[in-house]
């Protein structure tokens, strides 16, 4: 694996993802290129498009439209295609031990990172806070191991692709706005092709959480019914794994709707579930009514 593409789609911040790219400078690796995909002008506005291996683009708003703007940007040019959110702060070694993980194991179509910190499970994590925790992981395991677990598909935040197990294939555009799930239904994709999908404990780094950006309540609990049941229709999400993220969420927001977290709107969350399986027995249930409410 010679040449890498790093895709980045972003909405509603400019200075975090400009902060994003510049730390991705840092790579003992750096990649072949960069490419940010915008909503608006605004959302790209503090990149510097002159900046070498740097490509900046504006498109549709949606996750999967963006990442699929992203690689058609990229087309057949790397031979590997790395996502990172636009608020994920990669170890410095993480484009690095990607390449090693795919040159030691042929097969492997796609890899996911081990997470020193998730803040999307709490207010979100400070840039600098992240930053300093992320240098301090590298000055003390400056070669991390190289373990497998085969029992992980790709997590948006940080996940690379060998680019000929992915060649035709695309984010589902039927998963508006912030698209949960379309990391998983990307991995099943690949399973249905026959790849193989592992988390490397070699790739680390943390994913802020920032909440601005991303689509909440109500919105959000309508796609945690309908975005599941949608992909287990479409063969990308085994039924018992759509049928356990669903009963999960809904649960969770019943018991914390009286005493929501402050950073979590589990009303709105819980408005959205009852909407959806509203939805259900109307048999107008559809990823995309989450555009309408």
């Amino acid at each position: 694996m010679d040449r890498l593409a790093v895709i980045i789609a972003t909405r509603g911040r400019p200075a975090l993802v400009r902060a994003i790219v510049d730390w991705l400078g840092a790579q003992t690796r750096p990649a072949e290129r960069i490419i940010v995909v915008g909503t608006q002008p605004a959302d790209i506005a503090a990149l510097p498009e002159d900046r070498p291996g740097l490509t900046v683009r504006i498109g549709p708003a949606g996750l999967p439209r963006q990442r699929n703007d992203g690689l058609r940007l990229a087309g057949d040019a790397y031979d590997g295609i790395v996502f990172f959110d636009d608020d994920f702060v990669p170890s410095r070694f993480w484009l690095e031990k990607a390449v090693d993980t795919f040159r030691a194991h042929p097969d492997l179509a796609a890899l996911t990172g081990t997470l020193i910190a998730d803040g999307i499970k709490s207010p979100g994590i400070a840039l600098d806070d992240a930053l300093a925790r992320v240098a301090a992981h590298d000055a003390a395991l400056p070669r991390p191991g190289a373990g497998l677990d085969g029992r992980f598909g790709p997590y948006g935040c940080n996940m690379a692709f060998r680019t000929a197990a992915i060649r035709g294939l695309s984010f589902d555009e039927r998963l508006p706005l912030y698209a949960w799930l379309e990391d998983s239904d990307f991995g099943g994709q690949i399973l249905r092709r026959g790849g193989r999908t592992a988390r490397a404990e070699a790739l680390r780094g943390i994913h802020l959480g920032h909440k601005a950006g991303r689509e909440q309540g109500l919105r959000l609990g309508y796609s945690q019914i309908a975005n599941p049941l949608y992909l287990a229709g479409k063969g990308t999400l085994p039924l018992p794994v759509a049928a356990n993220l669903m009963l999960r969420n809904v649960t969770a927001n019943m018991v914390r709707a009286l005493a929501s977290e402050p950073y979590v709107d589990r009303p709105g969350r819980l408005k959205g579930n009852v909407v959806a399986l509203r939805d259900i027995l109307r048999g107008r249930l559809a990823p995309e009514r989450v555009t309408q409410l």
